[in-house]
């Protein structure tokens, strides 16, 4: 499934010199740790930031999912406010990628440098190998940076390597510090930047590879004299570089995969760039999307080569498209399989399979459980849950299909309601293969219509209808002729029939009784 843009700017390197006691070979073990345990109070909400969604995963998920790409030994994950949903989140996360990932709270926010220290308590061992930290509200940043800057990090035997960018605008971002010789010196946080550090426009990212050993001691030495009052994570680079280890930076040229979110305005932005990048993606993958700025994916929804996708498509929660459908325009579907050659037009969906070639819409509404079998067809406005319809069987117009099974090549009627709720519980009613049932029938569940059977049009069907059979289940017709005229006088109803009695030359008030059988 593609995740963003084939051609992706690489990375920069630049490496600090190291002394003659260099930081020597780093061991093959890997740790990562991200931190999640902020408040986000800019995004006004009572929920926690990295529970924030965008292309239907909440930011930190998208962080964690970029980490375990990695494969790391251990998988920490800092957590604070909101410490309980956002635990939650993070166990179904680990089942999903079938592996451990470990929390850790930071009962109090001190800073990242105590949120890191935080992490390091539940590594299996805290002073070997590397520590990979990161961020749960950096969505974009993915495996493929990270693993980038792990192979720079040991290719260059750098005590701690910082992942940076270079932006026309680094306010609110940490400035990367560099002596004249070009090589890293330490980061600098805005609050306490002088003006010319300020003018920097490389920025720190947050992101950094540490050699363990150098990061435990580095920790055990942070101050808070800094116009915070907190532990700078950032303070490790220039303690390690006055140890006379080697630092250095991988200047990320895609500055997008740096960029955090810290209210709902750089959520929606964010959002918007990932989509851009899901559906160029699939793009490149066969799906022809006629109108790319009005239609968005999930990250998990997969598509076949073939399928075209209208204006106004939204495919969420692991949808799943198979070859050559057409989905669109102005269809919403969430958890839904639609199989091949398939069309879905203005359609709304929600846990529903559509079988291979059938069509579905306009203006239809596929509940949970819905299952529409091959060539079949659910049609203008039609409502269906919890329901399976059979190969070639079709639901054309007006209708509501609820807890039902109907079999193959049958044809249900327009304006049927399938009254599958008693005021307690539900109960299932059963269309038979080849069955044609009338316009306006209500089917009172449990009910069966057998094989081949018939209903008649405006027919309530409270019994079982057997295989052949026809059902009629309506009363008889009675006209009360002269009606009109004595009880609606002189109205345009009254005048419009004198006229046409005139014109055939009848006199309906003579018999206001009689019946027409």
């Amino acid at each position: 499934m593609p995740q963003g843009e084939n051609a992706r700017p690489a990375p920069r390197s630049t490496s600090g010199a190291a002394s003659s006691d260099s930081h020597s070979a780093l061991g093959s073990a890997v740790s990562t740790i991200v931190l999640a345990a902020g408040e986000g109070t800019r995004m006004r909400s009572a929920t926690p930031k990295v529970l924030h969604p965008i292309a239907g995963r909440p930011l930190v998920e998208h962080a964690v999912r970029a980490a375990a790409g990695t494969g790391p030994d251990d998988l920490v994950v800092v957590i604070g406010h909101g410490r309980d949903a956002v635990g939650e989140h993070l166990a179904r996360v680990a089942d999903d990628l079938d592996r451990k990932v470990h929390t850790v709270v930071q009962d109090q926010q001190l800073g990242t440098g105590h949120a890191v220290a935080c992490g390091l308590t539940a590594l299996a061992d805290q002073r070997h190998g590397t520590v990979l930290v990161s961020y749960g509200d950096v969505p974009l940043l993915d495996t493929a940076t990270l693993t980038e800057l792990l192979a720079e990090h040991h290719e260059r035997r750098n005590a701690v390597t910082v992942l940076s960018a270079v932006v026309d605008d680094p306010t609110g971002y940490g400035r990367l510090v560099r002596d004249d010789a070009g090589q890293v010196t330490g980061i600098v946080e805005q609050k306490d930047a002088t003006a010319a550090q300020a003018a920097i426009g490389e920025i720190n990212s947050g992101v950094y590879a540490f050699d363990a050993t150098v990061l435990s001691d580095a920790l055990d030495r942070l101050s808070t004299d800094n116009a915070q009052g907190e532990l700078y994570l950032t303070d490790v680079l220039s303690i390690a570089r006055s140890d006379g280890h080697s630092v250095g930076a991988l200047v990320c040229a895609d500055t997008w995969l740096v960029e955090g979110v810290n209210d709902r305005v750089q959520l929606a932005r964010l959002g918007a760039e990932l989509n851009r990048r899901l559906v160029l993606g699939w793009m490149r993958e066969g799906v022809t999307v006629t109108d790319p700025a009005s239609v968005w994916l999930d990250c998990d929804v997969a598509l076949s080569r073939d399928v075209t996708l209208e204006p106004g498509v939204q495919l969420r929660g692991g949808t799943t498209v198979g070859e050559g459908s057409l989905i669109g325009p102005d269809t919403t579907l969430t958890g839904c399989t639609v199989h091949p050659g398939a069309s879905v037009v203005r359609t709304h969906g929600e846990g529903a399979e559509v079988g291979p070639g059938a069509s579905v819409g306009p203006f239809a509404y596929l509940r949970p459980g819905a299952r529409l079998g091959e060539k079949g067809k659910i049609g203008t406005f039609v409502e269906v849950k919890n329901s399976e319809i059979g190969t070639g069987s079709k639901v054309p117009h007006l209708t509501y299909v609820g807890d039902a099974e109907i079999g193959e090549g049958s044809n249900i009627g327009a304006a049927s309601v399938f009254v599958n709720y008693d005021g307690v519980a539900k109960h299932r009613t059963v269309i038979g293969s080849h069955a044609r049932t009338g316009a306006d029938n209500m089917f009172v569940a449990p009910v069966e219509v057998g094989d081949g059977a018939y209903t008649a049009a405006g027919s309530v069907i409270t019994q079982d209808v057997p295989p052949g059979a026809m059902a009629v289940a309506r009363g008889r017709q009675r006209n009360i002729e002269g009606w009109v005229a004595r009880r609606r006088p002189d109205t345009a109803a009254d005048q419009a029939a004198q006229q046409a009695q005139e014109r055939s030359g009848s006199d309906l008030t003579t018999n206001p009784m009689s019946d027409t059988r």
